[in-house]
């Protein structure tokens, strides 16, 4: 990859203040190369045909059309691949190109190279298939049935990924003992993740005979172990670097058209090969955050204590595992809410259907899991004639609390501190006047949501990073990214910590975006876990340069003096050391020419430390994440308006109250929080996801509606910042937790409007007017 002039600021950046991002000029400039802007020198694109059925048996691929067209340079089925055709993290399930079977609309069947897009589109479309459709299960309900079209006939479990259940107390029988209890039945639509970039990468075989791949990508390092089997070539033969990516939110955590490029290098004679999803195929073959039907039911006692919890989730994972299961787990671990709640029963399972393709999202499963508790809270409160916000400030989690899950908590807990500061704001204190001073025809209403969400993998997968620092020869400082940036800013965070321990500014530091030949395994971009994990090894491997640099110049001050002399007497600044006694100083550029190249590189392999709990449920969940140590907080509040005569909806404030540990660059976080909340409201109200029989409806931006600037509404942040003592400068993760509670908090607030709950997918205007309609609020002025 280049390397690229990055022309800004000569301050050395410090913990806990603003810092301007590392990439921010060069990406408004476009001079940042993303993969997409790759394009080496004789390439071929290359490019897939994909099945026309939800569910059919392949007869025959009748590809000699395709491969006698001048200007094709190879046409591969499933019968050239030739290891075991299988990707996926823990569970491997999916073929790179069908091997007999397709279980989802837009399945992979053939892969095509050729010398332009153009002919590559004809090569495609002259590909023939001869299908015999099977049938087809689409209803993760009917997916359950005995008597069901089973997907992978060799699973014992049948359609069934995983299932488990957690239960602590009486579970749901104390339900009965209640004073008041509320039940919802809630399902949650599919999501895509709608990001600028779309899947795309280019390869091409190195001298050596091993393959290089340029992606975008959260999980460099892991593709080559998925490569590796699915390919039968060694991982070490694989060399992936990963840009900037160009927006992910779990899209990319995994292979996506990784195995393509590399099987189209492989048989492309030694000519570089480029593919780039248009955006209906990423509609088409992307994976997409789980639906999910949740029903709940809780209790309280009189004084409004909660006192019992029976949920139950049922996700639909599509034709694939990918990441299922793991979804599924972090919803269960998070569907009581942050909450104190002596008797729970939490079932949850996620089953294969002939859907596409369900993964990691933004949330990971805590979004579905919070769109039912916050909503049902909501409900038992008005059942006990108690303030929402009162409600949940009673039966808030403090440290040493036990959650639903039964998960102690031992770290930093702020999320009564949230609350209290939520219930002391403006948007609170104020929300009666601001609902009546509502115009003609326009209702308004405020909703709260309550959250948490679980930092990094849990206790089985290690949550390890490995940061490299170098001291180049000319006395500049070379941070080693060994985790994708995806536009989080993270890379700049590390840059950030290095320059506060070092004392250096960005015009005096180098960065290496992640590339496995150049830089250390540090697991995913992901789990809001990457600050917290790498962070962690950045300050370590910064220190121990710190002081090798610092030994380095004591010895050569000491020539100088003819003295011996004391290094506490050295100050590191941008560029150059001083004696602080002598006022003497030796530029960075000359320690480092005194020092050998191992002497100027240093590394510092850390791992997250994990819950050791010993769960007496759900112990099937364990391998998936289940228990977690740490947890940010938030408090999520919206102010909502709605037209009475036609159902248009807007958010008019939006204000988020998060607990993410200290704050290491308030402007990056912000960034973060508003880029959740906007990714929320979405979900919420414009992304009404469409699927018959296992086929997308919504496959552009014409009929997949995303929000826009004109709307996202005015959004304040503000903080809880608890020092988290496992996290680098007291930090924790902030990359979800502002989108978990945005979608219970709307239907709250429409909910105290309508009279009534829209408790089946997106909130749209139609659903919205609908349900004016049924409660007579209809034209309402």
């Amino acid at each position: 990859m280049c390397q690229i002039n990055r022309p800004i600021t000569c301050e050395s950046p410090v913990i806990g203040r603003s810092a301007i991002r590392f990439d921010a000029l060069t990406k408004v400039t476009g001079e940042e190369k993303y993969a997409a802007d790759y394009y080496p020198q004789n390439y071929l694109w290359a490019g897939i045909k994909r099945s026309a059925y939800p569910h059919a048996k392949i007869i025959s691929i009748d590809s000699s059309q395709a491969k006698n067209m001048a200007g094709v340079i190879s046409v591969l089925t499933g019968e050239d691949v030739l290891g075991s055709n299988r990707l996926g993290i823990f569970e491997k399930d999916q073929p790179i190109l069908a091997d007999g079977i397709v279980r989802h609309y837009g399945e992979a069947v053939s892969l095509v190279t050729a010398e332009t897009k153009d002919i590559l589109e004809k090569a495609i479309a002259a590909i023939l298939v001869e299908y015999e459709p099977l049938p087809a299960v689409f209803d993760p309900k009917e997916a359950l049935k005995e008597d069901s079209v089973i997907l992978h006939p060799n699973r014992a479990c049948g359609n069934v990924l995983l299932s488990s259940e957690i239960s602590c107390g009486k579970g749901a029988e104390a339900l009965v003992d209640c004073a008041y209890t509320a039940e919802v039945l809630v399902s949650v639509n599919w999501q895509d993740h709608a990001c600028l970039e779309t899947e795309c990468g280019v390869a091409w075989l190195e001298e050596d005979g091993s393959i290089a791949i340029i992606a975008s990508t959260q999980t460099p390092f892991r593709d080559r172990l998925e490569l590796a089997g699915a390919l039968k070539i060694p991982p070490n033969k694989f060399r992936i670097m990963a840009p900037y990516l160009g927006g992910a939110f779990g899209g990319k955590d995994g292979i996506t058209v990784q195995g393509f490029l590399a099987l189209a290098a492989l048989n492309s004679g030694g000519r570089p090969v480029k593919m780039w999803y248009s955006r209906e195929e990423r509609f088409l073959a992307g994976t997409k955050r789980h639906p999910a039907v949740m029903e709940y039911k809780l209790g309280c006692n009189e004084e409004g204590i909660l006192q019992a919890l029976d949920c139950s989730i049922l996700m639909d994972t599509g034709a694939y595992a990918a990441l299922g299961g793991e979804v599924l787990e972090l919803a269960m671990e998070h569907a009581g809410g942050p909450y104190c709640i002596a008797h729970t029963q939490i079932r949850g399972t996620v089953v294969y259907t002939n859907n596409p393709v369900a993964s990691a999202f933004r949330g990971f499963g805590v979004p579905q899991a919070a769109a039912g508790m916050e909503q049902v809270i909501d409900e038992l409160a008005k059942a006990a004639g108690i303030d929402p916000m009162e409600f949940r400030i009673k039966n808030a989690v403090r440290r040493g609390s036990v959650t639903p899950a039964g998960v102690l908590l031992t770290q930093t807990v702020g999320m009564e501190e949230c609350l209290e500061k939520v219930s002391k704001h403006r948007l609170w204190q104020e929300r009666q006047s601001w609902i009546d001073s509502a115009p003609a025809f326009k209702r308004r209403g405020v909703g709260i949501a309550a959250c948490y969400h679980g930092i990094g993998f849990g206790p089985v997968i290690a949550d390890y990073a490995n940061a490299k620092l170098e001291l180049s020869y000319d006395g500049r400082i070379i941070v080693y990214i060994g985790v994708g940036d995806m536009g989080q800013g993270n890379a700049s965070t590390y840059l950030q910590i290095a320059g506060h321990v070092l004392f250096q500014g960005y015009d005096n530091m180098e960065i290496v975006m992640t590339d496995t030949a150049k830089t250390l395994p540090s697991a995913s971009s992901s789990s809001s876990r990457t600050t917290f994990t790498y962070g962690n090894a950045v300050r370590e491997a910064a220190n121990i340069l710190k002081k090798r640099i610092l030994e380095r110049a004591l010895l050569l001050f000491s020539f100088q003096m003819l003295e011996q002399l004391n290094i506490d007497d050295l100050v590191l600044l941008p560029g150059r050391i001083l004696h602080q006694p002598s006022g003497m100083e030796l530029p960075l550029k000359m320690v480092a020419g005194s020092m050998d190249v191992s002497e100027r590189a240093t590394t510092y392999s850390y791992t997250t430390p994990v819950n050791k709990q010993v769960m007496k449920t759900g112990k099937n969940l364990r391998c998936h994440g289940y228990p977690h140590r740490v947890f940010s907080y938030g408090v999520q509040l919206v102010r909502v308006e709605l037209d009475t005569l036609t159902g248009e909806t807007s958010i008019c404030e939006l204000l988020n109250c998060i607990d993410a540990g200290c704050v290491l660059n308030p402007e990056v976080f912000e960034q973060q929080i508003q880029g959740g909340a906007a990714q929320g409201i979405g979900y919420a109200m414009f992304e009404d996801f469409s699927l018959k029989y296992g086929k997308i409806r919504t496959n552009d931006f014409s009929t997949y509606i995303i929000p826009t600037a004109m709307d996202i509404p005015d959004m304040e942040i503000i903080t809880v910042s608890l020092a988290e003592y496992d996290g680098p400068y007291g930090m924790k993760g902030a990359g979800e937790i502002g989108i978990d509670g945005i979608l219970p908090a709307v239907a709250n607030g429409l909910a105290s409007i309508i009279g009534k709950r829209i408790t089946e997918g997106t909130l749209s205007g139609e659903k919205i007017l609908l349900a004016l309609r049924q409660t007579g609020r209809e034209a309402v002025r």
